[in-house]
């Protein structure tokens, strides 16, 4: 059984409430912190000549074809999968807190099914008001339906792991040959023709979600094995994943990285299409490599934190509020009626553009962090998710 794993340190009975700073795990939230990186490099193929298509090259010059080559190795289909791992850990986080002695496991997966609905309605805001490529209406389609995922048996937890790692690279294959080459980006003449083109987008989210399903539910088996509570037990399991899981995710990758530099090209579209599915198979051993590697360095940081990583840990406890930040710059860079430079830019000039709009972030966490407070998209999701019922009094927000 799995249930007496848990352990609880709020009262049974008493309202649920998010988790206090003080007991927050470093790891998980410098992993959110730099996966925010990841992701802003991963959008910023939105302003080079790559576009959507991940194996369509950028031009340029040397530098342009260096870092895309690397950005389509380690990045693309990986920052993905470590977004999925963490997620999971956090829900087994959530579910422990409440079904330790004496809790209550079903009202957890009631609070993970709730904070799944808001997050879906927060994913459909997203996606219409700014951009199509948003996670967290996937993620909370995984909550609603796998809420109870924390109490599953291992070997149900890995079979299904399998069987949606096939599922997810079959669909990001497809959705790879229904973008092609000369797919354009969701944006119209307006910024209300934009936005229509990006709600027309809202069924393909799910689909493209079953990429990063894998690491979601390892997530949810590395919580409560507590691999990021307990790394120095896990040294030898997170090494080997580091130096497993980098290898495979960049070899996987070449096949798209080749064709994204001009080096190779397919001989037949069924060939094409494989390479898209190793692809997408491959990227969830690079996130799980991600997260094995933050979770060794947060343990040689251990208590010494500097401003760096108190920033990046800030950046990462309100992910989502700036997860979202990032979605109004590439909004304002590709719209046709403001700055329009969708494809205009070289793939260096675009990285550079992610680094530059992922640093400000970080700076405006690090002055939450010293203001002592929360990300606004946080504090939002929390006041939805765990407001009390009928009866019960509000909890007092550290």
């Amino acid at each position: 059984m799995f249930r007496p794993m848990f352990g609880s340190r709020q009262p049974a009975g008493g309202p649920a409430a998010p988790t206090p700073n003080a007991e927050r795990l470093l790891a998980p939230d410098l992993a959110r912190g730099l996966m925010l990186l990841l992701i802003a490099l991963a959008h910023s193929r939105m302003l080079h000549a790559g576009g959507l298509s991940m194996a369509t090259p950028s031009g340029g010059g040397p530098l342009d074809v260096a870092v895309q080559w690397l950005l389509t190795s380690v990045v693309d289909g990986r920052a993905a999968p470590l977004f999925g791992l963490l997620f999971g850990y956090g829900l087994v986080q959530m579910t422990r807190r409440r079904s330790g002695p004496g809790g209550d496991s079903a009202q957890a997966r009631r609070l993970i099914r709730r904070r799944g609905a808001w997050m879906i309605v927060f994913g459909v805001a997203h996606v219409v008001l700014l951009y199509s490529g948003d996670v967290i209406g996937a993620y909370g389609v995984f909550a609603l339906m796998f809420a109870g995922a924390v109490s599953w048996s291992d070997r149900r937890l890995w079979t299904i792991a399998a069987l949606t790692l096939v599922l997810g690279a079959a669909a990001s294959a497809a959705l790879q040959v229904v973008a092609g080459a000369d797919t354009p980006l969701p944006v119209g003449p307006t910024l209300v023709d934009s936005a229509m083109l990006r709600a027309s987008a809202l069924p393909v989210v799910p689909i493209a979600g079953l990429a990063v399903m894998p690491s979601f539910l390892i997530g949810v088996w590395a919580g409560r094995m507590r691999v990021l509570e307990q790394p120095d037990r896990y040294r030898p399991l997170l090494r080997g994943v580091v130096l497993i899981g980098f290898p495979v995710a960049v070899l996987g990758a070449q096949p798209v990285a080749l064709q994204a530099v001009g080096v190779w090209t397919p001989d037949t579209p069924e060939v094409g299409v494989v390479a898209s599915a190793v692809f997408g198979a491959t990227g969830v051993a690079g996130g799980l490599a991600f997260a094995a590697a933050i979770a060794l360095v947060a343990v040689h940081i251990n208590d010494r934190r500097g401003r760096v990583t108190n920033a990046l840990v800030a950046c990462g406890r309100r992910s989502m509020t700036f997860y979202i930040a990032q979605s109004p710059v590439w909004l304002v860079a590709t719209e046709p009626s403001l700055l329009d430079l969708g494809g205009g830019l070289g793939a260096a000039a675009a990285a550079g553009v992610a680094v530059a709009t992922w640093v400000v972030t970080v700076v405006i966490a690090d002055v939450l962090r010293r203001t002592g407070r929360r990300g606004p998209a946080e504090t939002l999701l929390r006041h939805l998710t765990y407001r009390p019922g009928p009866g019960h009094p509000r909890p007092a927000l550290p």
